[in-house]
């Protein structure tokens, strides 16, 4: 799975992308992460990638001559052969909201996503009709029923839980929880008892009984509670 991000903060995932699984799945090769600066294709000298709206108002709207020649920087638009495996995203707060189900189906119908990091008041409606026109369809997302101040946090959202559905990324298929239980059930590890303020935590008895059986029906009756 390739994973493309355009943005105007590229130092800003440095850090996630060179941690723990994520990194483990780079150097597998299981995933491909590619930041781009979106300045590097403006062409004033100012590097300018927002400007004003038309019809007055607050803020800035990115523009969309820099996202387009980025956008053909990493897949030709007029390529066809691309189309039907790659999904062009924008963080929007009024997108549709991003969940497990979608994160499972990326995984299974595309090679590519690449990403688009709003800002300000949000980027210049028309890309939209231009990549309808050259074949693409721009996907609107929101991780959340909020608003960010922008979309990298939603980018790194996005590229952990599609992620995890690689086959290989997790080591072994069982890890995602989801495919087990759902979420929300309750884990414990050593020490058996833990003492806090002269109070003792212990380790539900059954889950020491050694009867995998019944761990198991009271991890799926867990899972229920907690739906």
């Amino acid at each position: 799975m390739k994973f493309d991000i355009i943005t105007i903060f590229p130092e800003a995932f440095k850090s996630y992308l060179d941690a723990s699984m994520i990194k483990r799945g780079q150097v597998k090769k299981l995933v491909d992460i590619r930041v781009h600066d979106l300045r590097k294709f403006v062409r004033d000298r100012r590097k300018k990638v927002d400007d004003r709206p038309y019809g007055g108002g607050p803020g800035m709207v990115l523009k969309i001559e820099p996202i387009i020649r980025a956008l053909n920087s990493i897949v030709k638009l007029q390529a066809t052969s691309y189309k039907l495996k790659t999904r062009i995203i924008l963080f929007a707060a009024g997108g549709k909201q991003f969940n497990a189900a979608m994160a499972s189906d990326f995984a299974k119908k595309y090679d590519r996503i690449i990403m688009i990091a709003g800002h300000y008041e949000g980027v210049d409606a028309r890309l939209q009709k231009v990549l309808h026109v050259s074949g693409f369809m721009l996907q609107e997302i929101s991780i959340g029923p909020y608003v960010l101040t922008g979309g990298e946090l939603p980018a790194m959202v996005l590229v952990d839980a599609v992620s995890r559905h690689i086959p290989g990324f997790l080591g072994k298929e069982a890890s995602l929880e989801e495919k087990r239980y759902g979420v929300g059930v309750p884990v414990y590890t050593r020490p058996e008892v833990f003492i806090y303020r002269g109070k003792k935590y212990s380790v539900p008895k059954l889950l020491l009984s050694g009867n995998h059986a019944i761990i198991e029906k009271w991890r799926r009756k867990q899972a229920k509670k907690n739906q």
